[in-house]
C-alpha cells in the first residue's frame, strides 16, 4: 500500500483538514492546524506531502522521525502541526486497514468511558450561572473558564476580585459534586498569578491552567511550590523535550494538542512522560471533531488520564460546529457528560467528504483578536 494523494482543506470556522488517500482506497483524516496561521500550517502540509507520497502509510513511526528531524531546522508550532495532522491521518489508515480502533493499535483501552468538560464564558468572561447551568442540565460533571480579560500587569485589588467572583458564581451552580477548570491563558505575571491562586483554593478548581506564559516556564518550579491549587499547562508545548521541564516543575496536569504537538505518536508519549512525574493527561482541543476524535483515542489507553476538552459550543464556532462536518454525530453523543468507547477502526469518525469540500471553497481567515491596555500598550489575548 502506497500514498497517492494529500489533500487539504481550510473550512470554518478556523479549522484545517488533511486527507491522505492511498492506492488501496484506504483514506485517512487529519487536522493539522495553528488557530489562526492556517495557511501557513497548509503550506508546510503540502511541503511534508513531498516525502509522503509514494510511501507505506503504516511505518508511522519511521514517518514521523523523517518528517520531524529530516530537516536541520526543527520544531515550532507550524512544523509540529503539520506532522500532528499527517500523524492523525497516518494513525487513522492504520486503524482501517488492520479493523481496529487506534487505542487498539496502542495497546487497547485503559476505559470505558472518557469524562469530558465544557466551555463556559467565552474571552471575557460572562452571564457564567446561566451558562453553567445549562450544561448541567446537559448532563455535564465539569467546565472551564477563563479566569479574566484583560488583565494588568501587577493585577489590581478589582481585577483580582473579580476573578475570585466569577469561580465563585461557578463553584455555586456547580455544587461540591461537579468541577469547574480555571484558564489564565498566560494572561498573569507570576507575581499576580501567585496572588491569585492563593484566593481561589478555598473554592477547589480542578486545576488552573497556564498560570503564566509558556516563556516563563522557569518560573513553574516558584509558583508550584507556592500554589494551593493544581496547575495545568502544555497547549503551546509542541514535544517532549519542551514538556521536561514544566513535569519536572511538579505541573499536576499536561496539556499537549493533538493538533500541535506531533499528533497522536508524540502525545502518547508525552503522556508516559507525564505518567512518570506523577502529571495527569487532559488534552487540549478547541478544534474541530478529527483533532477531538484523535484526543479521544489516545485518552481511552491512557492510565494516567484525567478529563478531555472539546469544542461543541464553543464561542469561536459561528460558521460551524463540531458536527458539522461529520456524516454520523453518534461518537460525540455525550452520556453525563461522558464519550463512551467507540470501537469502529482508525479514528472512530465518518467525515463528510462533500461538506468539507464545500466549506473549502468558502474557506476562512481567522484571526485571533490583538488586546490592548488602556494606555494602548499591547495585552495577552
Amino acid at each position: 500500500m502506497k500514498i497517492t494523494r494529500i489533500e487539504t482543506f481550510q473550512v470554518p470556522p478556523r479549522w484545517l483538514f488533511c486527507r491522505v488517500e492511498t492506492d488501496d482506497g484506504v483514506v485517512g483524516w487529519g487536522e493539522p492546524v495553528v488557530e489562526g496561521r492556517a495557511e501557513v500550517v497548509r503550506a508546510a502540509v503540502d511541503v511534508l506531502a513531498e516525502y509522503l507520497v509514494g510511501q507505506d502509510p503504516l511505518r508511522i513511526q519511521d514517518h514521523w522521525q523523517v518528517l520531524t528531524k529530516g530537516g536541520f531546522y526543527r520544531g515550532g508550532p507550524v512544523l509540529s502541526s503539520a506532522v500532528a495532522g499527517l500523524d492523525q491521518a497516518l494513525w487513522d489508515i492504520a486503524g482501517k486497514t488492520y479493523g481496529a480502533p487506534v487505542h487498539a493499535l496502542l495497546g487497547g483501552p485503559v476505559r470505558e468511558r472518557v469524562r469530558v468538560y465544557a466551555w463556559v464564558g467565552g474571552d471575557e468572561p460572562a452571564e457564567l450561572s446561566e451558562q453553567i447551568a445549562a450544561q448541567v442540565e446537559a448532563g455535564f460533571t465539569a467546565v472551564k473558564m477563563n479566569g479574566a480579560g484583560i488583565t494588568s500587569p501587577i493585577a489590581t485589588a478589582a481585577e483580582t476580585a473579580a476573578v475570585v467572583d466569577r469561580v465563585a458564581a461557578a463553584r455555586e451552580v456547580l455544587g461540591p459534586g461537579r468541577d469547574v477548570a480555571v484558564d489564565f491563558h498566560g494572561r498573569f505575571t507570576a507575581a499576580s498569578a501567585r496572588r491569585v491562586l492563593a484566593e481561589l483554593a478555598p473554592l477547589h478548581p480542578l486545576f488552573v491552567e497556564e498560570p503564566v506564559l509558556p516563556e516563563h516556564g522557569h518560573l513553574l518550579p516558584g509558583l508550584v511550590e507556592a500554589s494551593p491549587v493544581p496547575l495545568a499547562t502544555g497547549e503551546r508545548l509542541y514535544s517532549r523535550a519542551e514538556f521536561l521541564p514544566a513535569l519536572t516543575a511538579g505541573i499536576a496536569v499536561a496539556q499537549p494538542d493533538l493538533s500541535h504537538a506531533g499528533g497522536i505518536t508524540e502525545v502518547h508519549r508525552i503522556a508516559s512522560l507525564a505518567d512518570t512525574y506523577g502529571a495527569q493527561l487532559a488534552s487540549h482541543c478547541p478544534l474541530g471533531p478529527i483533532a477531538l476524535a484523535a484526543s479521544l483515542q489516545v485518552a481511552f489507553a491512557t492510565p494516567n488520564f484525567l478529563i478531555q476538552e472539546q469544542s461543541r459550543g464553543i464561542h469561536y464556532n459561528k460558521d460551524a460546529d463540531l458536527l458539522s462536518y461529520l456524516a454520523d454525530p453518534t461518537p460525540f453523543r455525550f452520556v453525563d457528560g461522558h464519550a463512551p468507547r467507540n470501537d469502529a477502526p482508525g479514528l472512530g469518525i465518518t467525515v463528510d467528504e462533500t461538506a468539507v469540500r464545500a466549506a473549502d471553497r468558502a474557506g476562512h481567515a481567522w484571526r485571533n483578536p490583538v488586546w490592548r491596555h488602556a494606555d494602548d500598550s499591547f495585552a495577552e489575548w
